[in-house]
């Protein structure tokens, strides 16, 4: 599959003249096409429902987007509450997963409404102790352990995850949480990421229905919904193959009239918490070639760095690169595209052939609408770069504007550490820092 971007060299320099690389460009039209499609693959189930993990593009220009397009927000931290209550997401538009949880984390989860989904039996007890009363719908966070095959493939390997309880510990948890008033349960399960197997979710989907069952002859409780989460994953590289939601879709539907409906289940939800798969491939991150090495290898430096874009240098992650202008020219240049952090693996890219680079080149590093910006960082002191989103009638909207040295400083106290007649703290003017140092 080729790689394609969605901006061209002529729209990044139209931007880049209001807003300097690096920044993060997002495709409205692709995302909202994207949510759409997902939408008809299950629209087979009434009470389907995605809820959009936060986690992948904590922006609320584009949790604004989905909640339009009526998804609801998979959160997992007290500040992914308060985005998505000040996005409007309300009561049980919201998925609170979360794990080793504060309690201040679930006094905001409760006062929102929010659908609590357990990653610990022991979180029942310290829930109703903490709030003093449990939900009428409560879910729990089920791990099968072990490992996960499609096929006889190994997909991953649920026994090595911190995620869940027991199937023993289910049981036990529904039966506990019956004697206490809750009426309404829901079964949630992570066990692969990142896959594009178009059987992922329906072998997933074949485990937690059968499971439900289980569980309903088990404890008589009523199983409102069944949560697929993510997992869903994308083409990082050329040579793959994207999902089929369609027919990953109607996968999950023919399991579901398999297993569920024949136990008079019919009327289960269906939810899935996807992040990577809804925004994914309509993000990149855009960067400017600054300056080349020519030692024992071949060296573009660019003006964005690990900081901008993790998965590189944490996980030895693919990203594919294009060069903007010229995308028809012959990939006969080998390079390690970096950045500038004082570490070795700042690299997006090792003896990546590329067409030959010179300074001022613009690159698209593609697949970053998901745990990119979001996974930023200060090290070296380095700044979180801007936020762009590409409106479907080709304008474009800075969602989030680049930080500033101020922004870095903001949350220091300088009292006592200047000279007397110094400034006592830094001051922002004009967009610049300035200071004793300054």
């Amino acid at each position: 599959m080729e790689k394609k971007t969605f901006v061209s060299l002529e729209k990044a320099r139209e931007i880049m003249k209001t807003i300097p690389t690096p920044f993060h460009l997002y495709d409205e039209k692709g995302i909202l096409e994207n949510a759409r499609k997902i939408k008809k693959a299950f629209s087979w189930n009434k009470g389907f429902k995605e809820y959009y993990a936060v986690k992948a593009c904590p922006n609320p220009a584009i949790l604004k987007l989905l909640r339009n397009e009526g998804f609801g927000a998979d959160c997992s931290s007290y500040t992914e509450l308060l985005m998505s209550d000040a996005v409007g997401f309300a009561g049980n538009e919201i998925m609170f997963s979360s794990n080793v949880t504060p309690a201040k984390d679930f006094e905001l989860a409760a006062k929102l409404g929010a659908t609590i989904n357990f990653d610990d039996i022991t979180h029942i007890d310290f829930y109703e102790n903490l709030i003093g009363c449990l939900p009428e719908t409560v879910s729990c966070r089920y791990n099968p352990g072990g490992l996960f095959n499609i096929n006889n493939a190994i997909m991953d390997t649920p026994g090595e995850a911190k995620y869940g309880l027991t199937r023993p510990q289910m049981t036990e948890a529904f039966l506990k949480l019956k004697s206490r008033g809750v009426k309404h349960f829901g079964i949630h399960a992570f066990l692969a990421s990142n896959t594009v197997a178009n059987e992922y979710y329906p072998a997933l989907a074949k485990i937690l229905f059968e499971t439900a069952v289980q569980l309903q002859r088990e404890t008589g409780v009523h199983i409102a919904f069944i949560n697929l989460s993510g997992g869903v994953g994308i083409p990082y590289r050329p040579e793959q193959e994207p999902s089929d939601i369609l027919l990953i879709g109607e996968g999950v539907r023919k399991v579901f009239e398999e297993i569920l409906v024949p136990a008079g289940m019919g009327d289960v939800k269906i939810f899935t918490e996807m992040g990577r798969f809804v925004t994914g491939p309509y993000g990149c991150l855009i960067a400017t070639n600054i300056h080349q090495k020519h030692t024992h290898k071949e060296y573009v430096g660019l003006d964005a760095c690990a900081a901008n874009l993790m998965r590189p240098a944490m996980y030895g992650a693919y990203h594919h690169i294009t060069v903007l202008g010229k995308e028809n020219e012959p990939c006969d240049h080998k390079y390690d595209v970096t950045g500038g952090l004082c570490e070795n693996n700042d690299k997006f890219a090792i003896d990546r052939m590329l067409p030959k680079i010179d300074i001022g080149d613009i690159l698209v590093i593609h697949d970053t609408g998901a745990h990119g910006f979001s996974m930023g960082y200060n090290y070296n002191g380095k700044l979180r770069s801007a936020e762009v989103l590409l409106k479907e009638d080709g304008s474009f909207e800075l969602i989030r504007r680049a930080e500033t040295p101020a922004d870095y400083f903001a949350t220091f106290d300088f009292t006592g550490l200047f000279q007397e007649g110094q400034p006592k703290r830094f001051v922002l003017k004009d967009g610049e820092l300035s200071g004793a140092a300054l």
